[in-house]
């Protein structure tokens, strides 16, 4: 796939889902929001493009020319057997899928991570923009992580190219503060996580916060254990973001954003912080 091909089809599925789920969240919002709009979208959404611009510096190539490259040398474990490629394009999402699952997961145990990962469960409401919201360091780790497993697994760059679509599609979706029918909510989050499933894992909460992994299936959670049905005070009476930073000046602008990382405040809501046991929020 030509670079720029792949770019604009990109960009025309985040500017798409993005628009659908803005105008989904203003005719039927899930939740009051409890800041103010205007500035969380200006600054989400600046750290986006400084998140682009970085990792187009930092790492000039992107996943896809990876797994091309990847497929010119026949490189990884995927050009060891001789599989349909329908089989391989599947298995290569699904394992895409549960390596994003367990980077969450590591995101949340590892104290130095969670540092990063601390930018994204600040924002104290949760929205489409909040599926867009991840500190840069955090955002080049996880491309790392990702052209490394692209390198080792060989997968086919069709695979490659419809997980970042779907990836960057269902983040924005299950962050967005839309109301879905309680039935139909039931019925998706058999096969993909809702926003009703994923804002459990936003709450203040810190049992609520470590549970709820998935970004896009919700089986590695259902199968691991660390499923939870709903927050244990209702959708529209919990309490989004951390405990610690509840002034919106602190976490909701740009700055504030990138220097969190470095405050003295980090560890509270990690797995591997103080027993759950003991303090069971």
């Amino acid at each position: 796939m030509h670079p720029h091909v792949e770019m604009i089809i990109r960009l025309a599925c985040f500017l798409g889902v993005l628009v659908v789920m803005a105008i989904w969240e203003l005719l039927a919002p899930r939740r009051v929001l409890t800041t103010a709009k205007t500035s969380r979208w200006l600054s989400n959404l600046a750290l986006v493009v400084i998140n682009t611009i970085t990792a187009r510096i930092v790492l000039p190539i992107s996943a896809v020319a990876a797994a091309m490259f990847a497929e010119s040398r026949q490189w990884g474990i995927l050009y060891l057997v001789d599989w349909p490629m329908w089989v391989e394009v599947l298995l290569a999402v699904l394992i895409f899928d549960l390596t994003i699952y367990l980077q969450h997961v590591m995101l949340h145990a590892v104290p130095l991570l969670w540092r990063l990962h601390m930018v994204h469960h600040a924002d104290m409401d949760i929205d489409v923009t909040t599926g867009l919201r991840f500190h840069t360091l955090e955002i080049l780790l996880s491309a790392v992580i990702k052209l490394a497993l692209i390198v080792v697994l060989g997968a086919p760059a069709i695979a490659v190219f419809l997980f970042e679509v779907l990836l960057n599609a269902t983040s924005m979706f299950n962050h967005s503060n839309i109301s879905l029918p309680p039935w139909l909510d039931r019925v998706v989050r058999l096969v993909l996580v809702t926003p009703d499933m994923h804002r459990v894992h936003h709450s203040v909460i810190r049992r609520e916060t470590n549970s709820n992994f998935g970004f896009n299936l919700p089986w590695w959670d259902f199968l691991l254990g660390t499923y939870r049905d709903q927050p244990s005070k209702g959708h529209d009476k919990m309490d989004i973001g951390l405990k610690e930073y509840r002034v919106e000046s602190q976490v909701e602008r740009l700055p504030g954003m990138l220097l969190l990382p470095f405050a003295r405040k980090s560890d509270s809501y990690s797995i591997a912080g103080e027993d759950v046991q003991s303090n069971p929020d």
